[in-house]
């Protein structure tokens, strides 16, 4: 699931790299100054890639580069 307002750029990054893996983008309104990556796997569990919530000032770094959170996603499915 991704969540925040740079999902779309996030997410278009994660399905080229993981086209198997489906992705969510705010399935629900996401927290106010939130930005959440969350690998949900098949079992139930959850396992937080990313979160921007202790992040910044400036605002900016509760951001990741989609590279980053792919690069953290490779080692869950590995």
């Amino acid at each position: 699931r991704v969540y925040g307002r740079n999902a779309a750029a996030l997410s278009q990054a994660l399905r080229l790299d993981t086209p198997q893996l489906p992705v969510e983008v705010n399935p629900a309104k996401p927290r106010r100054g939130s930005f959440e990556v969350t690998l949900l796997r098949p079992d139930g569990s959850s396992v937080e890639l990313w979160t921007g919530i202790k992040k910044g000032p400036p605002r900016k770094l509760k951001f990741p580069e989609p590279q980053e959170v792919v690069k953290e996603l490779k080692k869950y499915l590995s």
